[in-house]
C-alpha cells in the first residue's frame, strides 16, 4: 500500500455507529470533538462506522445526519461509510498486515468452555477469571488454516506502548496482554471495529482523536495497527469522561438511552456544554452558539475525570 503523508492541518472526526439514534452521550462526544478541532482551525470529518451489518440500520444513519445538521454540527468534505470500504480493509489484510494475521476456527462456544475449565483449574486470588486468561489462547496460530474461509486474527505486539492523553494523562498498555490476538475479520467477512477505524484514521490523515473513555483500552491496539500498516500516527489523543446517570450507570444505547430531540437544538447545545463543564454561551441560533463555544473551548475542566453525571 502507498505510504500516507501527514496532513499539515489539524483534522478531527466524529465516527458514530448507526445502531441507534444519537443520545446525549454521543451528542457530547460530537460537540466536544467539533468545538475542539475548530478551536484549532482544523477540519471536522464525519465517518459512519457501519461495518456491523447485523446491528446497523440505514434509517439510523439518516437520522444522525439530520440531527447533526439541526445542531449546526456541519462536517467538512463528504461523509465516509465504512460499509463501502470493505475492499480497502481487505487489501491491507492481504498486504501490509498479512504477516500479522492467521486463520482461526475456534468458535465462541469452544472458547467459553476453555475459559471455564481454566477458571476451575487455576483460580485467581479473588476467585475470578483474570483478564489474561480471557485472551484468545492462540490455538490456531500455527495451524496454517485457509485465511479466506476462516475468521482472521491479527497478532498484537506483546510490549507496553505509551501515549499522552490530553484528558486522561499519560497512558501505558500492552495490547497483547489486554486484547490478545483479536479477530480482524469474521468468517462472514465482517471487519473488526478497531481495525477499520485504525485504517480509516490513517487514510483520512486524522491528527486529533477525541472520543469516549470506553474506547481507551483499544488505543494501543490502534497505534500498533496503524504502525504496521505504515499509516501516519495520531498526534493527539483525548478520551472524554463517560456520561453517566446519577447512579453511575453509563448512558448508552445498550442501557436504552433516550434519543435526542432536536426540536430545540439550542437547549441541547446548552445542556451538552454544561455537561462538558464549558463556560456558558448566550442562547441564540445553533451556529452562533457554536461559534462562541469554539472561541472559549477548554479541555482543562475535563482533565483527569472518568465520568460526568447527569443531574438527578
Amino acid at each position: 500500500m502507498p505510504t500516507q503523508t501527514k496532513s499539515p492541518q489539524p483534522i478531527g472526526r466524529f465516527a458514530p455507529s448507526p445502531t441507534g439514534e444519537l443520545h446525549l452521550g454521543s451528542l457530547t462526544t460530537a460537540l466536544a470533538s467539533f468545538c475542539h478541532i475548530k478551536s484549532l482551525g482544523g477540519q471536522w470529518l464525519l465517518r459512519i462506522e457501519d461495518t456491523d451489518i447485523e446491528r446497523c440500520d440505514r434509517q439510523f444513519t439518516e437520522q444522525i445526519l439530520i440531527d447533526l445538521e439541526a445542531l449546526g454540527l456541519h462536517w467538512d468534505g463528504d461523509v465516509i461509510y465504512q460499509s463501502e470500504r470493505i475492499d480497502i480493509y481487505n487489501d491491507y489484510l492481504h498486504s501490509a498486515l498479512h504477516p500479522l494475521t492467521y486463520g482461526c476456527q475456534c468458535s465462541r462456544k469452544e472458547l467459553e468452555q476453555y475459559w471455564a475449565q481454566e477458571s476451575q483449574s487455576k483460580e485467581d486470588d479473588d476467585h475470578k477469571i483474570s483478564s489474561n486468561r480471557m485472551r484468545y489462547p492462540r490455538h490456531c496460530v500455527n495451524a496454517n488454516l485457509d485465511r479466506e474461509h476462516h475468521k482472521l486474527r491479527i497478532q498484537l505486539p506483546d510490549y507496553r506502548i505509551g501515549f499522552n492523553d490530553g484528558i486522561q494523562g499519560l497512558q501505558w498498555d500492552n495490547p497483547q496482554q489486554t486484547l490478545g490476538d483479536m479477530v480482524a475479520r469474521r468468517q462472514d467477512g465482517m471487519i473488526n471495529y478497531i481495525l477499520a477505524a485504525s485504517l480509516d484514521d490513517g487514510l483520512q490523515q486524522v491528527t486529533h482523536i477525541m472520543r469516549g473513555l470506553d474506547i481507551l483500552p483499544m488505543t494501543t491496539a490502534q497505534i500498533s495497527i496503524m504502525h504496521a500498516a505504515q499509516l501516519p500516527a495520531i498526534d493527539h489523543w483525548y478520551h472524554l469522561p463517560l456520561i453517566c446517570h446519577p447512579d453511575g450507570q453509563k448512558l448508552s444505547k445498550q442501557n436504552l438511552a433516550q434519543p435526542i430531540d432536536t426540536r430545540d437544538p439550542s437547549q441541547l447545545i446548552t445542556d451538552a456544554l454544561q455537561l462538558l463543564k464549558q463556560a456558558p454561551v448566550d442562547r441564540d441560533t445553533p451556529n452562533n452558539m457554536l461559534k462562541q463555544a469554539i472561541a472559549q473551548w477548554d479541555n482543562t475542566p475535563l482533565q483527569g475525570k472518568q465520568q460526568l453525571n447527569l443531574p438527578s
